[in-house]
């Protein structure tokens, strides 16, 4: 029957689609009464989503918003993020995700530094944190004159959207993604994960996550039902399983500190009936452990497991490897496949030389999903995105900072990073810029941050901080108060370990690795 469906796909909106507005509405106007977005017990069809995407776009027009623009989206989770982002990719702009949560100051700043032209969100709101000199406008149209949305011709290399990510000096960069990238991901993606209009795919991630963007257009792209999951019930797996029962969701797709906690509460509730078929993990290490005792213990058919990798800067996914038995007992702990058909991925030494298979290098990424840049910042765009000879000519690659090695099949073995970036809770985060600012509380004279795993799997982001004589026996809570008013929640610390001195290396360098292993407890080492 799979096979069937995979042959279907091959003749899908997909192969002709030159934009993500013209994939939609192909799809649209073939899955026109389907439903497309599941938010809460309420329902929209494809036609529906069409329609208020539509008049969102034509809004957007009628407030000024030209071709090029960058628009935020400050959205709660809710169909009204789908609606908006097709909305701003029908107007020929690009969406950057505004998460309202955000300390102030941190909204500003990616206001300001993306240039955004218009918001759509809740005016009141971002005049509360001081954007008062744009334009907001509302998502809802109901009852509303405006006019019909004119054609707009949309090229594949227009930017689609600019996510934000974690940066090593200290300030968040925008990466720019074009409709091209997404497109040619999803040419290779639907096929090998077998994705069909019968399919129902969580909206799980955030949507300043790229996850939300593989997790959004698998469904949009197949005329498959998109299942919103609000965040209450996002952050607590019971009723996020509750969910997955109750609108039978065939594919998920977990960052593994995620589905730790998912399986867990699995087995707690006496082991379910799901309909899952599909199972896709990334954004961390993969616990190839958890993976086999979930597989094992599975009541009725085993959904498929993807482990997939992928940097924002190369479209949400680069590699995919499907788990078999033999990876799940197999000594490669990390395995993340091999490069999607459409990509081409490396490993290279430290002058970006070919490495041996086996030998330990910087994974590199080459072809038609690796993005634009970095917005705005033109060299750290040249420092990343490079030119060198390829296997047949020269090419551009995105050096990820991920180490990794090449084994006798072809596939990878992930190794971490190899830079200041680490992965919290299925986020990049430069170490750096969580430093700068425990550093700017006027108690903390040093910090360091680091990220530590217990015995049983649990992993912890741990900040080692020197204080001030001022500073009170138990600063805890003040430090917190000030990283939450400070970075996006997933970037503040779970614990602060106050410490006399921070480690150095014979060359005066902070040694991170004993860094580490201060903020370890004994009995988890």
């Amino acid at each position: 029957m799979r096979g069937a469906i995979t042959t279907v796909q091959q003749r899908s909106p997909l192969d002709g689609a030159l934009s993500l507005p013209d994939l939609f509405r192909k799809v649209a106007a073939i899955r026109s009464s389907a439903p497309a977005v599941r938010d809460s017990g309420r329902t929209l069809s494809y036609h529906e989503l069409d329609l208020l995407s539509d008049r969102l776009a034509a809004k957007l027009g009628q407030a000024g918003v030209q071709p090029g623009d960058l628009i935020g989206l400050a959205l709660e989770r809710s169909a009204n993020i789908p609606i908006a982002i097709l909305a701003t990719l029908k107007a020929r702009a690009a969406y950057v995700p505004l998460d309202p949560s955000f300390p102030a100051e941190r909204l500003r700043y990616l206001v300001s530094d993306a240039g955004i032209a218009l918001v759509i969100g809740d005016a009141a709101q971002m005049a509360g944190i001081g954007v008062t000199d744009i334009p907001v406008v509302s998502p809802e149209t109901e009852g509303q004159a405006l006019p019909p949305l004119p054609h707009i011709d949309i090229d594949g290399s227009d930017v689609a959207y600019v996510i934000y990510t974690s940066g090593s000096t200290g300030a968040p960069k925008g990466c720019a993604i074009t409709h091209s990238c997404v497109i040619e991901l999803l040419r290779c993606a639907v096929p090998m994960l077998e994705v069909s209009a019968q399919d129902r795919v969580t909206l799980f991630h955030p949507f300043i996550f790229d996850a939300s963007v593989f997790e959004l257009w698998l469904a949009m792209a197949t005329g498959a039902t998109s299942v919103v999951v609000p965040l209450d019930i996002a952050q607590s797996p019971p009723d996020f399983l509750a969910l997955l029962r109750q609108e039978d969701v065939t594919l998920i797709s977990q960052v593994p500190t995620a589905f730790r906690a998912l399986a867990y509460s699995y087995e707690e509730t006496g082991r379910p009936p799901l309909a899952l078929r599909c199972l896709i993990l990334g954004g961390e290490s993969v616990d190839l452990d958890l993976v086999s005792a979930f597989l094992k213990n599975y009541q009725g058919t085993r959904p498929k497991v993807v482990n997939v990798y992928g940097p924002t800067e190369a479209t949400c996914v680069a590699t995919c490897r499907v788990l078999t038995q033999a990876d799940l007992d197999g000594s490669v702990r990390s395995p993340i496949g091999s490069a999607l058909p459409h990509l081409l991925v490396e490993v290279r030494g430290e002058e970006l030389e070919p490495l041996a298979d086996g030998e330990v290098g910087e994974l590199v990424i080459a072809g038609p999903s690796v993005g634009v840049g970095y917005l705005g910042r033109p060299e750290l765009t040249a420092e990343r995105f490079v030119v060198v000879e390829g296997p047949s000519g020269p090419l551009r690659y995105y050096r990820t900072g991920d180490l990794a090695r090449r084994l006798p099949d072809g596939s990878f073995e992930y190794l971490g990073r190899n830079d200041q970036q680490v992965k919290v809770r299925g986020a990049r985060v430069e170490l750096d810029e969580v430093e700068a600012a425990l550093r700017a509380h006027e108690l903390v004279k040093e910090a360091a941050a680091t990220v530590i795993t217990t015995n049983v799997g649990s992993q912890f982001f741990v900040a080692c901080v020197v204080l001030t004589e001022q500073a009170p026996e138990k600063p805890e809570e003040l430090l917190r108060q000030h990283m939450m008013e400070s970075l996006p929640q997933f970037m503040v610390p779970d614990r602060y370990q106050v410490v006399p001195e921070l480690p150095l290396t014979g060359s005066g360098k902070l040694d991170r690795r004993a860094v580490q292993l201060m903020a370890t407890p004994l009995r988890a080492r």
